[in-house]
């Protein structure tokens, strides 16, 4: 591991803003501004029940999670073409872009537009096509995750990935999301067990508002590669010890964790304790419309709250490149340039 020399408090946002790293907590249709829910509604001659897009902005006000993902679902009903969906891409990759992202791997929720009737295909095509031409237009690497609705049934995610068949060329892996608390992970079993035979990665949202017990069951029921979120992991400590051991990286979004109340100050938030514990913990923007932040944000605020320094943050940028889904190839790439990122750092400190 790269020895990381001292950086100053007074240069360390500027490191973390600069420095080359990985999403991989990032769901696409939470990143649908207002703006450009207005544009699209306003394209497809739908109806909001917002008189504007400060109107819009100010409902954002969430006191768990349940009362943001009635939002975030209103928020996805003007997707209907694959344009759409390709535009809302496109925004959020050219944002991820500016925020130094070299790898991105998307989650998206297919139930909540096959649903509104869009066609799956429609869904896949437009954010892969953004996938693709951000590769080459924004030197910006990115993949897709299907994550199947918690809430909804297995058979509803059984016929979710039945659709999805013929395009699984198209997508790296699966996960698990929307509501944790009442819908164990043990309940997908069945649908894991077969995107498992099917070769994809397997990730899932546990311990977030969910206990511990969560993320055991999506390790060893669900036998995911990565857990989303996973913050309550620090009351299990059998399950910490499992975590550093394994080096199971947990995909931690701060501000998220903040706007929904599980710390309910960004100073309260564990993420230097998982570090600190051998944990291979990143940073993520979760659905960055809504919870006031991308990436920097999330890197620049926790870091500001927690007096986390910049060892912790090589830790976290290495961690992001390490348990993504890339090639190991790209991963070398992407390490040595963080490595760089560090000593132009330490160069132009005073």
């Amino acid at each position: 591991m790269f020895k990381v020399p001292p950086i100053s408090s007074a240069r360390l946002p500027q490191l973390l803003r600069a420095m080359p790293k990985a999403e991989l907590h990032i769901h696409i249709e939470g990143s649908l501004e207002p703006e450009l829910i207005f544009a699209l509604a306003q394209r497809n001659g739908l109806s909001l029940p917002y008189a504007s897009v400060e109107a819009l902005r100010s409902a954002y006000a969430f006191t768990n999670l349940q009362s943001f993902l009635d939002i975030y679902y209103a928020g996805a009903s003007v997707l209907l073409h694959e344009q759409d969906f390709y535009d809302m891409a496109q925004a959020y990759l050219r944002r991820a872009a500016q925020d130094n992202v070299l790898h991105a791997e998307i989650f998206f929720d297919p139930q909540t537009h096959t649903a509104r009737g869009a066609p799956i295909e429609t869904v896949i095509n437009g954010l892969h096509r953004a996938c693709a031409d951000a590769r080459t237009e924004l030197g910006v690497s990115a993949t897709l995750i299907l994550c199947f609705l918690r809430h909804l049934s297995e058979e509803s995610a059984f016929e979710t990935l039945e659709q999805a068949q013929p395009l699984l060329d198209k997508i790296v892996g699966v996960g698990l999301d929307s509501s944790e608390v009442g819908h164990p992970p043990e309940k997908f079993a069945r649908v894991f067990a077969r995107c498992r035979e099917l070769g994809l990665h397997l990730v899932a949202h546990a311990g977030e508002e969910g206990p511990p017990a969560y993320i055991w069951s999506a390790l060893d029921v669900l036998k995911v590669e990565r857990i989303d979120h996973g913050v309550r992991a620090v009351h299990d400590a059998a399950l910490m010890q499992r975590l550093a051991q394994e080096r199971i990286a947990l995909t931690v979004c701060p501000l998220s964790n903040q706007k929904l109340c599980v710390f309910p100050n960004l100073a309260d938030h564990n993420l230097g304790q998982l570090l600190d514990a051998g944990l291979a913990a990143t940073v993520n923007s979760d659905d960055p419309a809504y919870f006031g932040g991308y990436i920097n944000e999330n890197f620049t605020q926790v870091f500001a709250a927690t007096g986390l320094t910049a060892r912790h943050a090589y830790q976290l940028a290495f961690n992001s490149f390490e348990a993504s889904f890339a090639s190991n190839a790209d991963k070398r790439v992407w390490e040595h340039k963080l490595k760089e990122a560090f000593e132009r750092c330490v160069e132009h400190d005073d």
